[in-house]
């Protein structure tokens, strides 16, 4: 008597559904798609920056002669996004066979390498034909030794196999694997080209965002459109109207009026009414220090103090980050803050 046998689906999906694929597979999806992922652009063609890397690639598919690649650069500036483009403009529906992917998320270390990585090279599709190509993204994350080791399966597969390498600090990957691939940095976005992306989404979506909140949300960015557009839809599902402080209380970064408060204070009031004074803002508005830091420097360089001042107090800020970077604790560096600012105006008075 034979029993009849359960079949998990999850075993039946295809190589290829994992990390950012799986969820470019649901684009043409519902509504319930991230905006990230739902208006992440499908050809090079919508790209909406990056213009000279995008003609440079363009021109390599062309004619056939595509390098290995380094790409390199802040988040959210479309290595990713290109990489993929170029992936679906070689390939089209053959490209879950044709393409490995491997992200943070995946074990990349020298095992991989000489497995994972050796077997999909060495192998020829049978429906097919043309190369393969190997997405190794965030690879500042992968081991030194595991570096070393793709060194060699990068010549050995040159012939059949083209690399792509995504990582955010090119000095962290190994020189002699820069040696082996054409280097394109991304660069952060555009405003112009950010606020064009922007508001053709906001128009899509019905996004009830005010002018200075648009601005807000640019300036926010710092050139990332992936930040943009999560912010962009965390606010929109908690606001019915956007505006700038909505925009400041959704990211939990202090607003302009917060940092000419705080420096106001510490300019002005004595030490501890200063102490105490930003202490209640901090938890009020769920400040972090590093943020406040982060945000008062371009105002520091603003403001019209005699140049010994602003290069003590540059230098204490830079100081204090640094001891926050490696855990200092943030009761004892806004004490350090508050001070450096009483010396810096004892600087100005000599």
């Amino acid at each position: 008597m034979t029993e009849s046998m359960d079949i998990d689906e999850t075993q039946l999906l295809p190589p290829y559904d994992k990390g950012k694929q799986s969820e470019l597979a649901l684009v043409n999806g519902g509504d319930n798609l991230p905006w990230v992922e739902k208006y992440r652009p499908s050809s090079l063609t919508e790209l909406v920056s990056q213009r000279d890397i995008v003609d440079t690639l363009q021109r390599f598919i062309d004619d056939g002669k595509l390098p290995h690649l380094l790409f390199y650069g802040p988040p959210g500036t479309g290595k990713t996004t290109t990489i993929l483009a170029i992936a679906r403009k070689l390939y089209g529906k053959n490209m879950g066979s044709m393409v490995l992917e491997l992200n943070a998320s995946d074990d990349r270390g020298i095992d991989v390498i000489r497995d994972q990585i050796k077997t999909f090279a060495s192998t020829r599709t049978v429906f097919s034909s043309g190369l393969k190509l190997v997405i190794l993204d965030e690879a500042d994350a992968m081991t030194t030794p595991a570096q070393a080791a793709l060194r060699r399966v990068i010549e050995k597969y040159t012939r059949n196999v083209r690399f792509c390498i995504i990582c955010n600090y090119v000095s962290k990957i190994i020189p002699a694997v820069q040696s082996r691939c054409t280097r394109f940095r991304f660069a952060p976005l555009k405003l112009s080209d950010i606020n064009g992306r922007l508001d053709m989404i906001v128009e899509r979506e019905g996004v009830n965002i005010t002018e200075d909140g648009k601005n807000a949300l640019i300036r926010l960015s710092a050139g990332d459109m992936r930040r943009v557009l999560n912010v962009l839809q965390a606010c929109h599902a908690a606001y019915s109207r956007i505006d700038s402080g909505d925009v400041y209380a959704c990211t939990g970064q202090p607003s302009p009026e917060d940092i000419k408060r705080i420096v106001d204070w510490m300019l002005n009031d004595e030490f501890h009414i200063a102490l105490s004074n930003i202490g209640a803002l901090k938890r009020d508005k769920g400040l972090a220090l590093q943020d406040i830091i982060s945000e008062m420097t371009p105002f520091v360089n603003n403001v019209d103090f005699p140049p010994a001042t602003r290069v003590y107090l540059l230098e204490q800020l830079a100081e204090i980050e640094s001891h926050m970077a490696v855990g200092s604790t943030e009761k004892i560096q806004l004490s350090a803050l508050v001070g450096s600012f009483k010396v810096g105006i004892e600087l100005a008075g000599n």
